[in-house]
């Protein structure tokens, strides 16, 4: 069975680690170790964490909207009003 990673709504991608395996890399390939103890792990989405790769809970504060939220409010925002 494939390891899932869960997209969390306007929150970081979370891992179940007792899925199996997980390898975690920065961009040259060198492992970046996760947590013992943990049954899940959370990676930033936001890009505001101080603790990257790992989430620190800081999109919650500064009310990051994930994409799909942001491109939907930008294209309601976008609709002229209706003539009437």
């Amino acid at each position: 069975m494939p390891v899932t990673i869960k997209v969390r709504l306007d929150g970081p991608y979370f891992i179940d680690l007792t899925q199996g395996d997980v390898l975690i890399t920065d961009h040259e390939g060198t492992p970046i170790p996760i947590p013992e103890g943990k049954t899940g792990i959370t990676l930033c989405r936001c890009g505001a964490s101080i603790k990257k790769p790992f989430c620190d809970g800081t999109h919650s504060r500064m009310g990051f909207k994930a994409a799909e939220a942001a491109q939907k409010a930008a294209d309601t925002a976008a609709v002229p009003p209706a003539a009437g």
